[in-house]
């Protein structure tokens, strides 16, 4: 049985596979973001695949390599030592610990993502942020959807931008004109500037939606901070403006503490309304009918341009569009919807670091 341990940095993956007597099998290697397609080649030219493992800040590589078809773990904190501020634990760590017990792992499963037996998780955390989450919201400070005062909704794209579905995505979305906001991980928006390049001269709005994808409740403020401190600043140097001030948390994983945090950043945390799961792949057809049938004048709806295969979301796009403007929405960025129609840096951010140097 060979494990293979996949870690992140501000740089990229670095992976370490070692056999069942912990013994390393090849010399560690290294790949940068952009680079991931040959990631999945290097672990798939083994003589035995190994099980891949990443840790649960690590949310930006598993959906495209269990759709390369690789068997994907991940490994939660108990399972690991402390994390740096900015960085999963060695991937020499993530891999023994699989040898240690696999089978204390989660085994991921494609429908359901990153989040494979964490939902419970999710679902009480935000439980417990209801009251916190409403009163931010009362403030202003966070949101689930716009007025609704106009016939307007907004579509949102998640996790990339990286090839090819969010070029395939502008692609539409240039076809009918239509403006959209894109929540970008730090880790593709620095590898892919002339994506982020383009959405700005097309006129969408982009957003900070963390550097690696975590759940935030598993991050202390200083690594929250890093998140979003790094993220804005690959995003500002991209576009060559300002950083964001509209935030999305993965997952939509919060606590009343997190949620403080961000408000106290001068960021906005943007939710959803309609969320048709395109990340789950239940058809072109379903997502599209999904978006167009839940769709009411201010809503916010959540899809996903990376993180794995985007095929169906970019199948259901054009049916999509036409049928909410058959249905007399005009589609506006969140941007618009919220009256932020030229964003500011944030005032200062979590960490106490300033976004823009």
């Amino acid at each position: 049985m060979l494990y293979s341990g996949i870690s992140w940095s501000a740089d990229g993956f670095t992976v370490d596979v070692i056999d069942e007597h912990g013994e390393q099998r090849r010399p560690t290697r290294r790949f940068g973001p952009r680079h991931t397609h040959e990631l999945i080649g290097y672990l798939r030219g083994f003589e035995e695949e190994p099980a891949a493992v990443v840790d649960s800040t690590n949310g930006v590589l598993d959906g495209r390599m269990m759709a390369e078809g690789l068997t994907v773990y991940r490994a939660d904190p108990q399972h690991l030592g402390e994390r740096p501020v900015f960085a999963s634990v060695p991937a020499a760590d993530i891999a023994a610990a699989a040898l240690r017990g696999l089978g204390a792992l989660t085994r991921l499963q494609r429908d359901r993502g990153t989040q494979t037996g964490r939902e419970g998780d999710l679902a009480e955390s935000a439980r417990g942020s209801e009251q916190a989450l409403a009163e931010w919201t009362r403030r202003g400070t966070c949101v689930s959807r716009g007025s609704g005062e106009r016939r307007e909704i907004s579509l949102t794209f998640d996790d990339g931008p990286q090839p090819p579905y969010t070029g395939q995505v502008l692609d539409v979305l240039q076809r009918y004109d239509v403006p959209a906001t894109f929540f970008c991980t730090g880790m593709y928006a620095s590898a892919y500037p002339e994506y982020l390049a383009r959405m700005r001269e097309e006129g969408h709005g982009i957003a900070n939606h963390t550097w690696s994808h975590p759940m935030l409740f598993e991050l202390t403020r200083p690594q929250l901070a890093e998140q979003l401190d790094r993220t804005n600043e690959a995003i500002a140097a991209a576009t060559g403006g300002r950083a964001p001030t509209l935030f999305r948390p993965p997952y939509g994983s919060r606590t009343p503490e997190t949620l403080g945090w961000l408000a106290e950043a001068g960021l906005t945390t943007v939710l959803w309304d309609v969320a048709p799961d395109d990340w789950a792949m239940p058809g072109a057809g379903t997502i599209a009918t999904s978006v167009v049938e839940q769709a009411r004048p201010g809503s916010i709806v959540l899809l996903h341009d990376s993180g794995g295969d985007r095929s169906q979301t970019v199948a259901a796009l054009a049916p999509m569009i036409e049928g909410l403007l058959e249905r007399g929405f005009r589609i506006v960025p969140v941007e618009q919807q919220l009256g932020a129609h030229a964003p500011v840096p944030a005032p200062a951010l979590v960490g106490g670091r300033r976004c823009m140097r």
